[in-house]
């Protein structure tokens, strides 16, 4: 690697880390099913991202995975309680436990709903040493009062990018939601139904596929720099 570096005098080799197939393969696979968080963005009794997140709850636990789905009533508002309150506690420990997500809100004014970007906003980036969300996988989708759209999943993927996490190509985006459900609250069976199914599916493939790297996926040669440089600035202190 040495070698390799000479046209680039800006690069630490000492810290870069050279790619391989190897590092990617978990010594020890994972071997319990895959856990995911499901959150939604609305508190109304017949709220429609949140049967469709049960929806998609039951789709992974018939494809393996372990499921929980977290209740917003009661959230405070992001700062506007201290993050010892029990929901923000209970959401945090969600967070940490799970290997990937769904985020399902219905969208208003062309947005997400502010419910659930509360609940994304109570999430840190990082809790002490650990960082909650980041390399997990990540499902988007929306439901809609009238014609389909994709603004609030394109505002989801923006999010799960600054979450630092893994969102995976398929999407869901339900039309006029107040007719896709039955009385009981299942979804009926329609294009967008199956588009679920296909979005669980490969959210449940790609968490398989990451979860024994993300670290190593998420590693980054410009944190490593940042870290060397911490450590030899407390050396240097210590020294003095």
């Amino acid at each position: 690697m040495p070698d390799a570096l000479e046209g680039l005098p800006h690069v630490d080799a000492s810290l870069l880390s050279v790619p391989t197939v190897e590092r990617l393969r978990a010594a020890t696979p994972s071997r319990h099913a895959p856990r995911f968080l499901l959150l939604y963005g609305s508190l109304r009794e017949r709220s429609y991202s949140r049967l469709l997140s049960e929806e998609a709850a039951r789709l992974l636990h018939a494809m393996g995975g372990e499921t929980r789905s977290f209740d917003p009533t009661g959230l405070p508002l992001p700062d506007g309680a201290p993050e010892s309150h029990p929901k923000v506690v209970e959401l945090r420990e969600l967070a940490a436990w799970c290997e990937g997500m769904v985020w399902c809100t219905p969208e208003r004014h062309g947005a997400m709903s502010g419910i659930l970007k509360a609940q994304i906003d109570w999430i840190p980036l990082t809790l002490g040493a650990v960082r909650p969300t980041q390399g997990k996988t990540l499902a988007v989708m929306q439901v809609s009062g009238g014609s389909q759209s994709f603004n609030a999943v394109n505002q989801l993927r923006v999010l799960g990018r600054w979450m630092r996490m893994l969102t995976i190509p398929n999407q869901s985006s339900v039309a006029k939601a107040f007719l896709e459900f039955d009385e009981a609250g299942r979804m009926k069976p329609s294009a967008y139904y199956d588009r679920v199914v296909d979005v669980m599916e490969e959210l449940v493939k790609f968490t398989l596929l990451t979860r024994d790297s993300a670290a190593y996926l998420v590693d980054r040669y410009s944190e490593r720099c940042e870290s060397a440089e911490a450590l030899s600035q407390r050396v240097n202190q210590r020294s003095t």
